[in-house]
């Protein structure tokens, strides 16, 4: 019995209600929804610039960023979340008694959910952006704030991407509008596997732009896309085929669970089928 009860209390300490949220997202689907779901929930919204407008739109209540610290946006949008009180409220440490002291002299609230997504800087890119348009979308204040998030993932939630909303309030429905500590983990994770994939973005086209060896220099991120049976032969296992950059797989598995040596056939019966239909102008 013993054993039980100190399972359920575990679980029940595990669960950190959220009271506040900050979004600041630049793709607003499902952003909406997802606000209207949290302030029925009776959570203080806090948002900034165009995210706080679409959500007023809405109708619902936010308070500015700006109003909460009590500091302008400023320098073009660059510097307007990079405040103590957005920082602290992410980063300080729940029971902590110098943090709680800290955050009480300073007038700085717990934030328990943070949602954001980052600069489209690879879009930029790829639309043919010059080096001005792409230095300026290099996120600072998004990165900083992503990671702050998932360091203090023991009280705070981060979520990075639309596709995560459905899960965050399905989890937030069961829990009494809290979340739960492996939840929190595997957001946390996903939010540090965006920020490196970020910066390797950045990594990578700044030493494209030097030219010389540097230019040369890549770094790649690799999301695995499919598991395999196995490798090469029965004993390699497990095996998977991993994409770059999470990129989609030119194929899809209709039947069954390939092996690597299945694989390499599909791509030597395309190869021939390829060459079949060029020769004869199919």
């Amino acid at each position: 019995m013993a054993h039980i009860i100190t399972a359920v209390a575990s679980q029940i300490t595990d669960v950190v209600p959220i009271r506040r949220a900050l979004l600041s997202v630049s793709d607003k689907t499902g952003l909406v929804e997802l606000a209207a779901f949290l302030a029925g929930q009776g959570i203080e919204l806090l948002s900034t610039g165009g995210t706080a407008k679409a959500m007023r739109d809405a109708g619902l209540s936010v308070i500015d960023v700006s109003e909460y610290t009590e500091s302008p946006e400023m320098m073009d949008g660059r510097v307007k979340t990079l405040h103590p009180k957005i920082h602290g409220g992410l980063l300080g440490v729940r029971g902590n008694k110098q943090h709680e002291a800290d955050m009480a002299a300073h007038g700085i609230k717990n934030i328990d959910l943070m949602v954001l997504n980052l600069y489209a800087f690879e879009a930029t890119v790829k639309s043919g952006g010059n080096f001005e348009t792409c230095i300026e979308n290099i996120d600072i204040g998004g990165p900083s704030m992503l990671r702050s998030s998932a360091k203090n993932h023991a009280s705070v939630v981060i979520c990075t991407s639309p596709s995560q909303y459905p899960t965050l309030i399905e989890e937030m429905k069961v829990h009494a509008a809290g979340t739960t500590l492996s939840f929190r983990k595997k957001c946390a994770a996903a939010a540090f596997t965006l920020s490196s994939q970020y910066d390797t973005q950045i990594s990578n086209w700044f030493n494209a732009q030097l030219g010389g060896p540097q230019a040369n220099q890549v770094t790649q991120v690799y999301t695995p896309a499919l598991t395999l049976k196995y490798g090469c032969n029965p004993h390699q296992n497990p095996a998977s085929i991993s994409t770059i950059n999470g990129a989609k797989l030119p194929f899809k598995v209709l039947n069954g669970t390939p092996g690597y040596i299945n694989l390499l056939d599909a791509a030597n019966a395309y190869q021939l089928v390829a060459e079949v239909r060029q020769a004869l102008n199919l």
